[in-house]
């Protein structure tokens, strides 16, 4: 792919392009995951194997002392709860379950 020339934008058209193509970029991400997902569940059903046996449940291995309802596995982003405890200054091994 040849390069594009932006010289000829000025800011505001370049911000609104960065703009448009990061929302291109979400639908597509968001696109091929559905159709990975959906792909994982027609093989699993054409094996006749339950979905559930195939995925592995995390258990929460932290827990806010402040609202016992709000876990965390400790995979993936962290909780906003986990996020200003940490930045306060605050250890993770405190949330251990």
């Amino acid at each position: 792919m040849a390069p594009i020339d932006l010289t000829g934008y000025d800011l505001a058209e370049l911000k609104g392009l960065y703009f448009d193509i990061g929302q291109e970029l979400q639908r597509r991400v968001r696109e091929e995951r559905e159709q990975a997902r959906a792909r994982i569940h027609a093989l699993a059903a054409d094996a006749g194997i339950p979905l559930d046996a195939l995925v592995q449940k995390a258990s929460p291995r932290y827990r806010n002392p402040a609202d016992s309802g709000q876990t965390w596995t400790g995979r993936g982003r962290q909780p906003r709860w986990i996020a200003e405890a940490l930045a306060s200054g605050r250890s993770l091994d405190e949330f251990k379950i």
